[in-house]
């Protein structure tokens, strides 16, 4: 657990959360807790495996064989309970990519994408870069807790929706989806022949006593009308290596896809991204299992303490994700007005609720991902900040 109390200075290192305060913020001195990667070092075995790899001072072209996929597949059998083929594997530099180049091979310019809102980000420009339509079906929050609004679910896919994406586990509201909300969302799906895209890149970064889904394990119709999208960047903090897969069990589905990729040239890692794949798969369990533990830790520190010095920010009830949603609605400003107090008064570096749709208005996102003497820095500022104001 030591590994997770070392504060590590970033700064100089081209960080985009650290180095580009400025940019984001218009300010060096926010403390910046809102881009989705940790500061914490990845595994050391990972960190060992790269080393060595730099030793040998060649970085040519580079393979993707067995002992790549195997690791990828023995990770999910033994961490999800799904027994992938390794002839499912497509790989491209990370899941955004992929995403747009589904897009592209399996819907066309005015067909209609769901998503399920508030939403992380990408998924707008995803749609709407290819002339695409997004379909929101938002989310209902109810006492600090998302659920799905299913009747408006199946409404949307009533009036022609070609394909949904999933964000399972969801950025940014935390839920870890149970398996009967897995289950009717995939009925509906398959009822009304909907291609679902399921973006499962916080699929390791699970709270202890909950547990992820993979939606296409649930049965093989469902399988075969899913794509998912996976990567080890956001488990181990190797977001900066450019390393991801997608799994795609349908044959023609898989051609279809994987056309797109050698088109557009996405369908090749580099060699530390494959180096990292293999080292943290085969060697970073314990170090996950830590992880996990230690954000277990910080959500309840975080949730408590605004409770108890605050009376208006409130933490939305999670079980994934090292993101928490926060409620800002008591302090009773419009999405300029909380960005600016955020930044400015508080100094602390969030993601704007706004940006993941009009819903996500009164929230702030805050990424816990750090050592707990950067956290209980940012959670004071806070603090003091609505306190005083």
């Amino acid at each position: 657990m030591e590994n997770f109390k070392k504060v590590h200075n970033r700064e100089n290192t081209r960080s985009v959360k650290w180095d580009m305060r400025h940019v984001v913020f218009q300010s060096d001195d926010v403390l910046p807790m809102w881009v989705a990667d940790m500061d914490f070092q990845a595994p050391k075995a990972v960190n060992d495996a790269l080393i060595e790899r730099a030793k040998h001072g060649i970085y040519g072209y580079t393979m993707i064989d067995d002992n790549i996929k195997n690791p990828i597949i023995n990770w999910i059998s033994k961490r999800h309970n799904w027994e992938i083929n390794k002839e499912w594997l497509s790989f491209s530099p990370g899941v955004v990519a992929s995403l747009h180049m589904a897009v592209q091979a399996f819907t066309k310019p005015g067909d209609n994408i769901l998503v399920q809102t508030p939403v992380y980000t990408p998924f707008y420009s995803v749609i709407e870069a290819h002339e695409r339509n997004v379909v929101k079906n938002p989310l209902i929050q109810k006492d600090y807790y998302y659920h799905i609004d299913f009747e408006d679910f199946e409404e949307k896919l009533k009036q022609g929706v070609s394909a949904f994406i999933l964000c399972s586990p969801h950025n940014p509201v935390g839920r870890v989806w149970k398996k009967e909300e897995l289950e009717e969302m995939a009925r509906l799906c398959v009822k009304y022949d909907v291609l679902i895209l399921s973006d499962e890149i916080h699929a390791d970064l699970i709270y202890p006593g909950e547990k992820h889904i993979p939606l296409a394990s649930l049965s093989d119709e469902v399988a075969n009308k899913t794509i998912t999208f996976m990567s080890p960047s956001k488990t181990f903090n190797l977001a900066g290596l450019h390393a991801s897969y997608v799994i795609t069990p349908d044959e023609e589905a898989k051609k279809q896809l994987d056309n797109h990729l050698v088109k557009q040239g996405h369908n090749h890692l580099n060699t530390m991204g494959i180096t990292a794949i293999e080292a943290a798969y085969q060697h970073g369990e314990q170090w996950l299992d830590d992880l996990c533990t230690v954000l277990d830790e910080h959500k309840k520190y975080v949730t408590a303490v605004l409770e108890e010095k605050t009376d208006v920010l409130t933490v939305i009830r999670s079980e994934g994700t090292y993101l928490l949603w926060i409620d800002c609605s008591k302090l009773q400003m419009n999405s300029k007005e909380l960005k600016a107090f955020m930044n400015e008064s508080a100094k602390v570096g969030l993601n704007a609720g706004i940006d993941y749709g009009d819903e996500g208005e009164m929230f702030m996102r805050m990424n816990i991902a750090c050592p707990r003497e950067i956290l209980e820095e940012g959670v004071n500022r806070l603090i003091t900040a609505v306190n005083n104001r």
